[in-house]
């Protein structure tokens, strides 16, 4: 017994020293931020990002056969080649992070072009001022964090749900970082569905990322194959009949963004008038899939989507 303790123990310490390690690189790499250029800083963390990234075993073959199952049709090397791309993607978001209040430049009187496009100006207006509660949906493309800095532009009460980084040191700087840029902030686990439920019927709007798998959800198709979604998304809406939306962010040329808002889903019923669970999965998978067709290396390959 004593012998498995101190195992514990040290395994314990093992991890508490390597999260603190790798936070301390994550300060200094925020120091560095505050003296480069920030387009050099995020150009920069692309390039490592995708150098190291496929010299990662594991997820490059995850991300390796992500692909092959979505786009059959290409070449082993150009399937690699989106990967590659991929990682440069995530390795530019990671250093947005960093200064993730400063991206959002967006004037539409501005005769001067920004870093940010914009498209549904209306349906924000909309939702600013019609005094109801929505629900908006996201993927992992481009920049995923811009919809709720665009949310608080455009003068949405929001809040987010977000999963919280295993490593403590990581977390606390994540944490701070978006909660100085966005509005509310609801960390997944126990108790999230009641907090997101109490956050829409006081009338905010609420932002989610539904690309990712979700062990024990429904099961619908994407590019033809079979996983499994996050119904959240639907049962809030199936519970308080609020609208939702779609938003996606196009990562640009010469480090710009597009933010595209859609118009309301029509989600589909059942026989007795209430919102389709699985149906609105499906609904809302095949506008991803059709997002990450346009733009496959923009979006997050390496996460083991099909299992």
């Amino acid at each position: 017994m004593n012998r498995r303790r101190i195992f514990l123990f040290a395994q314990m310490l093992f991890r508490e020293v390597r999260d603190a390690a790798v936070a301390f690189v994550a300060l200094i790499f925020l120091a560095i931020t505050f003296v480069l250029p920030q387009r050099l800083v995020v150009r920069t963390m692309g390039f490592l990002a995708r150098v190291a990234g496929m010299r990662m075993p594991q997820l490059s073959r995850n991300g390796m056969y992500n692909l092959a199952l979505a786009f059959p049709e290409k070449t082993e090397a150009e399937r690699r080649e989106i990967l590659r791309q991929s990682w440069d993607n995530m390795g530019r978001t990671a250093a947005e992070y960093f200064f993730i209040n400063g991206i959002w430049d967006y004037n539409p009187k501005s005769t001067r072009p920004g870093r940010i496009e914009s498209s549904g100006e209306e349906i924000f207006a909309q939702l600013a001022n019609d005094n109801k509660p929505a629900i908006i949906l996201s993927a992992h493309l481009g920049n995923w964090e811009l919809p709720m800095i665009a949310a608080e532009y455009h003068g949405l009460d929001s809040t987010a749900l977000y999963a919280r980084p295993r490593n403590r040191w990581i977390a606390n700087m994540v944490s701070t970082r978006r909660r100085s840029a966005m509005n509310s902030l609801v960390m997944s686990g126990p108790g999230a569905m009641q907090r997101l439920a109490r956050a829409l019927e006081s009338g905010t709007h609420l932002g989610l990322l539904i690309d990712q798998y979700f062990i024990g959800g429904p099961e619908i198709k994407m590019f033809g194959h079979t996983t499994a979604a996050n119904p959240i998304f639907a049962r809030l809406a199936r519970l308080l009949e609020c609208p939702v939306h779609m938003v996606r962010v196009i990562r640009l040329p010469e480090d710009r963004f597009r933010v595209e808002l859609g118009e309301e889903l029509i989600l589909p019923r059942d026989s007795n008038g209430r919102v389709d669970i699985t149906g609105s999965l499906q609904l809302a998978a095949d506008v991803i899939e059709g997002w990450v067709r346009e733009h496959p290396e923009q979006w997050l390959w390496v996460h083991r989507r099909w299992r």
